[in-house]
């Protein structure tokens, strides 16, 4: 099939590569020249394992192009994916979606023949029913002019794979031509047996912030327990081994740690929360304040604890610290957790010198005044105290005793209690995780 894929940001440029991946032609439309440039080069302009190949793979064997023009766009394709971002408005916590009211007012007018639009972004429930609205008001052809929306479950680091494996494919319908429409597209990717769920507008976009609501939820509810762990004395990994074998709880986000931050899971909770004031339920969704005040707690904590290991304060102090981005396999620092603690042990007079294998230039974009290094044992260097923040698996396998030998004071803390604490406390090293013994 011939669709198009209207903004081509991060979940914009993953489905358009994955979809020509699956045979489909794809015409991305992307306003800023530089990012239509490096893409039409077969470029990525961030960090995501295995799309680069993919995207140059697609542009080069004629399936993938982009354009800035709503009208070629209409032109080539029927079937339309708005992939624009929704970010937090700067004067509340709701959610802005002026980009999305853009693409499809941008787009409506140039459809005259029969079309697909369909909304992947994440928006505040509602959207989806005004943008129906806009656009059988504003398209020429009218109501056959019909909005789905298909939200995107899109983890960093596995974008790819997520995409053309996903582990469902969520669809808010209003008619039954865009429904069939909807599961011949994904003919390909529901012969492999993927749940496929059909349902409202309204469900479908409370899919997708009820999701990253439960896990913010879950990681700031073992984080919470963490602090009780470590002022009783004991160990929170074991605790969540204890309880993640209970099928009703299970494993997964159960990592205590300096908590979770990124483009999306901050974002949301607060959208969510903003939304459900809007309609006149906000008590219901109370909690979710509670779960974003945890989360920020957990930064102030590993910069109060960091403290405490260097004797009171910070001034002065060396700091090496491993990581910058929010996760591994991504260079992306939007609301990094790491790159907040670096940042405020800086502003207390520490020298802090980050390490990260792919974020470096996107954190000294946002955090110049901090120093960088190219190298896990080049930021600990005469480091009085080494903070372990973002989960690359290369600092799990650092060679303890050659950063023992470059540190100026053997003091390490685990801000993702995945180190081998005893293997450094057997290097003779103040080894301290989160919640642990």
């Amino acid at each position: 099939m011939k669709i198009t894929v209207i903004g081509c940001g991060y979940l914009g440029a993953t489905h358009a590569a994955c979809m020509a991946e699956l045979g489909h032609d794809v015409l991305g439309v992307e306003v800023d020249q530089r990012k239509r440039d490096l893409l039409t080069a077969g470029r990525v302009p961030f960090y995501e394992p295995g799309l680069e190949d993919l995207l140059a793979k697609h542009v080069a064997s004629g399936r993938l192009r982009f354009t800035d023009s709503m009208a070629d766009a209409a032109a080539f394709a029927d079937l339309h994916f708005v992939c624009v971002g929704t970010p937090q408005l700067p004067s509340s916590m709701g959610a802005d979606v002026s980009f999305v009211e853009a693409a499809v007012t941008g787009l409506a007018p140039h459809l005259t023949r029969p079309a697909t639009v369909v909304g992947k972004s994440t928006v505040p429930v509602g959207t989806a029913k005004r943008m129906a609205a806009a656009l059988a008001d504003l398209a020429p052809v009218g109501a056959e002019a019909e909005l789905v929306w298909n939200p995107e479950f899109l983890r960093e680091g596995f974008a790819v794979k997520d995409t053309l494996e996903p582990d469902r494919i969520v669809l808010g319908v209003a008619s039954e031509r865009a429904e069939q429409a909807m599961r011949d597209f994904y003919a390909p990717i529901l012969e492999t047996g993927t749940p496929l769920i059909v349902t409202d507008y309204a469900t479908a976009e409370l899919v997708k912030v009820s999701a990253n609501a439960f896990l913010a939820t879950k990681i700031s509810f073992i984080n919470a327990v963490s602090e009780v762990c470590e002022a009783a004395g004991a160990d929170v990994v074991d605790l969540a081994d204890a309880i993640g074998h209970d099928a009703r709880i299970g494993r997964r986000f159960l990592n205590a740690g300096i908590g979770f931050g990124g483009g999306c899971l901050p974002k949301d909770i607060r959208a969510f929360v903003h939304r459900a004031g809007e309609l006149g339920v906000e008590d219901a969704m109370t909690f979710l304040r509670q779960v974003d005040d945890i989360n920020q707690r957990q930064r102030s904590r590993v910069a109060q604890i960091a403290t405490a290991m260097l004797g009171g304060s910070v001034t002065r102090a060396r700091i090496g610290v491993w990581g910058a981005a929010f996760k591994p396999d991504s260079d992306d620092v939007r609301d990094s957790p790491a790159l907040s603690i670096a940042g405020k042990l800086h502003l207390r007079g520490a020298h802090v010198t980050v390490y990260d294998p792919q974020a470096t230039e996107t954190a000294r974009a946002m955090f110049p005044t901090l120093a960088y290094a190219g190298s896990a044992i080049e930021a600990a260097q005469d480091a009085d105290l080494l903070l372990h923040l973002t989960e690359w698996p290369e600092f799990r396998t650092v060679d303890v005793a050659a950063v023992g030998d470059v540190a100026r004071r053997k003091q390490v803390l685990d801000g993702r209690n995945l180190l081998d604490l005893e293997a450094w406390r057997a290097g003779g090293w103040t080894a301290r995780g989160l919640g642990r013994r």
